[in-house]
């Protein structure tokens, strides 16, 4: 949090952020033993004055299938048996609004089950909004993950985005400060 202004949660990871809210989440997938942790994240970045966005409303489905049923719901009334599987329409805009003004972004990890067409929206949207900030803005945009890059070369955007790399959680551990041993074997020499 000391590293950033904004961060943006999306993907499965925001049902625990939510239910760690006190939200219902249905059946969508959840990290119980990070609850804590997910409160504790929302306070350091409103003390630090950092801004923790979170989907509006999520695209929920009543089964984990390309065929489910579908739905667009707000955060707050995600039906028991239905589980969200990106973040809504509502959302896109909001996190393109939270990221006009962004001089560098860091992506990392699928806003949603992207693999399936009916879930992809969100992740599609990300995509091309760097897509736009990296050539109209000449905005630094890295996205790192193996799943991410696959998002952005099946968005056909790869091109026009700063870096992109299938080393997410390296990336991750880099920005962190950490040593990674690859990088520490290179500099022994």
């Amino acid at each position: 949090m000391d590293k950033c202004e904004k961060v943006l949660v999306s993907g499965g990871m925001i049902f625990t952020f939510l239910k760690a809210r006190g939200h219902g989440i249905g059946s969508s997938i959840v990290e119980n033993e990070c609850l804590e942790l997910a409160a504790k994240l929302e306070e350091t970045a409103k003390a630090k004055g950092v801004e923790l966005l979170l989907p509006t409303d999520v695209v929920i489905a009543d089964r984990f299938d390309s065929d489910a049923n579908t739905d667009v719901v707000s955060v707050e009334n995600i039906p028991d048996g239905w589980m969200g599987l990106d973040h809504g329409p509502e959302t896109c805009a909001l996190f393109r609004s939270a990221l006009s003004d962004c001089k560098t972004v860091v992506w990392n990890g699928p806003m949603g089950a992207f693999e399936m067409e009916k879930f992809a929206n969100g992740t599609n949207d990300l995509a091309a909004c760097l897509a736009e900030l990296t050539t109209a803005k000449g905005a630094t945009t890295i996205v790192g993950g193996g799943d991410s890059v696959a998002a952005v070369k099946k968005c056909g955007l790869e091109d026009q985005l700063s870096h992109i790399s299938t080393g997410g959680g390296a990336s991750l551990e880099m920005l962190e400060g950490k040593i990674l041993p690859g990088v520490a074997a290179l500099d022994d020499k």
